[in-house]
């Protein structure tokens, strides 16, 4: 067994798994705090290194593509005192790091773990139900539908339009930008009706805007992840990719449609009917009041920019 204790948390591999405790100290995240204990194996490792500083120094992890849906559902976007593969180590610490670093190495080489991406998801993400309250509403999900009920400060179009349920079966991916504090951020569930939409943040149903409490608004990464690790794996979303890029070669590729020499790569049949259906529904908001003259033109455009 090999052990470091730091107030960040604690990591221990006993040759097999490595256990990744987030530390109780209030420094500590909240979104580390909150997404608890991680139980990594050992065939999810890509590598380890200790980089030693002045003062302190850190242990990072890498995790084979594909491996953790929370390394998917956030794409590297997490900052790093919210990842949960980061540990600093203060400097007298750092001969149990290396030892720590050099025991999970040596594993890798013994275990000849492969360093390509993984067919499926070798972690299961945060347990369901999750649910966070963030500053453009409350999203929730509970393993088969996510819910989400708008804040008051949320755009009046999706006060209108009441709570959103999405079946998990529906999206196609989650998309996840956090909160900078200088930024805003999102979190939007892609669906088959709105896989062609362009729709802001601010105005999309299907999104989350994420503008006010940095710390807050981070933790709906958690339901990101619960639902990215329901969704297929991007393996097998890979091999459609293929063949959309097999059927551009065959009916002359992106650089003939350029020029109107082919068709570009046919979309879903049912496409044109789920636009029309929005512009009915974006019709009946403007009708109401519910919309401006100006929101139901601009939003009505990127509608159209669809067909």
């Amino acid at each position: 067994m090999a052990e470091i204790i730091q107030r960040d948390g604690t990591w221990a591999f006993d040759g097999t798994t490595v256990r990744i405790t987030p530390g109780l100290h209030r420094s500590v995240a909240l979104f580390r705090q909150t997404y608890g204990e991680i139980t990594v194996p050992l065939e999810a490792v890509a590598g380890i290194v200790y980089e030693p500083e002045r003062r302190r120094g850190r242990l990072r992890m890498r995790l084979r593509e594909g491996a953790d849906p929370l390394l998917q559902a956030t794409g590297g976007r997490l900052p790093d005192p919210a990842d949960p593969y980061r540990l600093v180590v203060d400097v007298d610490r750092s001969g149990v790091a290396e030892y720590l670093a050099e025991e999970i190495r040596h594993a890798l080489l013994l275990d000849e773990i492969p360093g390509e991406p993984t067919k499926g998801y070798l972690l299961p993400g945060p347990p369901v139900p999750v649910s966070v309250r963030s500053s453009d509403g409350t999203v929730s999900f509970d393993g088969a539908e996510v819910r989400v009920d708008w804040a008051d400060t949320s755009d009046r179009v999706k006060r209108a339009t009441g709570p959103r349920v999405i079946d998990v079966g529906d999206v196609v991916r989650v998309e996840w930008l956090p909160n900078s504090g200088y930024e805003d951020g999102f979190l939007r569930f892609v669906t088959r009706e709105t896989v062609f939409s362009k729709l802001p943040a601010e105005k999309d149903p299907y999104a989350l805007d994420l503008w006010g409490n940095v710390s807050r608004d981070l933790l709906t990464a958690l339901v990101a992840t619960a639902v990215t690790a329901r969704l297929p794996h991007p393996s097998a979303r890979a091999g459609t990719e293929r063949e959309h890029e097999r059927w551009e070669h065959e009916h002359g590729g992106p650089a003939a449609r350029r020029h109107g020499l082919t068709a570009s790569f046919p979309p879903p049949a049912d496409h044109h009917d789920v636009l029309l259906r929005r512009l009915r529904e974006l019709g009946e908001l403007h009708r109401d009041g519910v919309l401006t003259e100006e929101e139901f033109t601009r939003t009505k455009a990127v509608v159209l920019r669809g067909f």
